[in-house]
């Protein structure tokens, strides 16, 4: 089962997905129209929305309400990414300006801002008592998740559990938010198997994407190569890296990490890609799909558990 074959799955509730997001994107206010159909325009992989309606099949729901869980759980991570663009400097996203690039840091945020707020009006209108406390708490671990990997910028020192605990909020959380909720619809009884599935899932995901930092390229990636170098971020083969090379080697990368900066890009990557830090990082993203697949035994057999368990093996495969 290829990526196709499992949107195929899904493919009447990702449009019915796609008009609830652009039905919430109309607004009095021309600018943020404007930014969120450039925003909706841009494309990506839509990965937790995809998990979401995925799960809430797989656990036998028959409503339509996972339709605008999927799509408020879109919005939330397009507002982070429009706020984490700000904050990184970014100007390059799915291979395109980002928001911020083409109209300013100002209208970034607030559209933004406009997007949580919208999300959480239609988290309001499910009128679910599970998903506004799923929801609620899984935004503050989120924000508390980007402020850790603040405060791990320009640090040489950051370990690997640290690493670990910033994707998990940053990242898997919203994963596992999207999963936790369409199971809350259909059953209490899936929900802790379902959120288990999606933060290790989440987790794979942002591994594999930390080490085609440094194998894949721009055009593929959709994204400026060696990003996380220069913003001084100690991603995971980096800090395998710096464990297993030569002390010369290892204060390189250490002063590029403190420094930020892409002067010593080449020699880096080529670092990187003379020791085990790559196999080391992709082994640690296989044991997160291996764990989101074991969680899948607690559902019944269908083509949506299939679908799940092809996803978190081709989270490992991916080239971009």
């Amino acid at each position: 089962m290829d990526f196709k074959d499992i949107l195929t799955l899904v493919h009447d509730d990702f449009q019915a997905v796609d008009a609830c997001i652009s039905a919430q994107l109309k607004s009095r206010v021309p600018l943020v129209s404007e930014v969120g159909e450039y925003i909706v325009q841009s494309g990506g992989k839509r990965l937790r929305p995809l998990v979401s309606l995925l799960v809430a099949r797989a656990c036998g729901y028959e409503g339509r309400d996972h339709v605008v869980v999927a799509a408020l759980i879109e919005m939330l991570h397009t507002a982070t990414l429009l706020h984490d663009d700000v904050v990184d400097m970014s100007d390059l996203r799915r291979g395109r300006p980002t928001v911020n690039a083409r109209w300013g840091n100002p209208t970034a945020v607030l559209v933004g801002d406009y997007l949580v707020s919208k999300a959480f009006q239609m988290i309001a209108s499910l009128r679910n008592q599970a998903i506004f406390d799923i929801m609620s708490d899984g935004t503050c671990v989120i924000a508390e998740g980007e402020v850790l990997q603040l405060i791990n910028q320009h640090d040489p020192d950051t370990t690997e559990a640290r690493y670990l605990e910033v994707i998990r909020g940053k990242t898997a959380k919203m994963f596992e938010a999207a999963a936790e909720c369409s199971a809350a619809l259909a059953t209490p009884e899936y929900r802790q198997a379902m959120a288990a599935y999606a933060q290790h899932l989440g987790a794979a995901f942002q591994i594999v994407d930390d080490v085609l930092d440094y194998t894949s390229s721009a055009d593929v990636m959709g994204k400026n190569v060696g990003d996380d170098l220069a913003e001084g971020k100690p991603t995971l083969p980096l800090i395998r890296a710096m464990q297993v090379l030569a002390p010369a080697d290892a204060d390189l990368i250490r002063h590029a990490i403190r420094d930020g900066g892409l002067d010593q890009l080449d020699t880096i990557i080529a670092l990187v890609q003379r020791c085990d830090a790559l196999e080391y990082s992709h082994a640690c993203a296989a044991r997160e799909s291996d764990a989101a697949i074991a969680a899948l035994d607690a559902l019944p057999a269908s083509p949506y558990r299939d679908a799940l368990m092809h996803l978190a093996r081709l989270a490992l495969a991916r080239t971009h």
